[in-house]
């Protein structure tokens, strides 16, 4: 759980200026996330 919260934030900032410099990214960075969280809620 302290790895997520640390990863969380990151990766929401990456995020964010990925979708401000590429909007057509929203979709696929959206979905990436959502994977990557229901994984780590599985297993972490």
């Amino acid at each position: 759980m302290n790895i997520h919260l640390q990863v969380g934030p990151i990766v929401s900032l990456i995020a964010g200026v990925l979708i401000l410099m590429i909007p057509r990214l929203l979709n696929y960075i959206v979905a990436i996330y959502l994977i990557i969280i229901g994984l780590l809620g599985l297993f972490g």
